[in-house]
């Protein structure tokens, strides 16, 4: 493969982090949120508003879940 079709390391390194997989699905559960506020409003409601409506009415459960599926993957069930 040419030097210039290959993918930095860093940036290999950062996708591949468990971290940012994580801040992925969030920004996704965010994204969601985001859609259905704003058809409900009939406007777009913004990225900043979703945010913080998200993380005060979801995140909280939304990390057990998470949290609960990842243990449960590791238990093989």
């Amino acid at each position: 493969m040419a030097d210039e079709l290959r993918e930095p390391s860093g940036d290999r390194l950062l996708r591949d982090s468990a971290l940012y997989r994580e801040f992925q699905a969030e920004r996704e559960e965010i994204l969601k949120h985001k859609w259905i506020e704003s058809e409900k409003a009939g406007h777009d409601i913004g990225f900043e508003r979703a945010l913080t409506d998200w993380i005060i009415k979801h995140r909280s459960q939304w990390r057990k879940e998470r949290e609960r599926q990842a243990a449960a993957a590791q238990s093989g069930q």
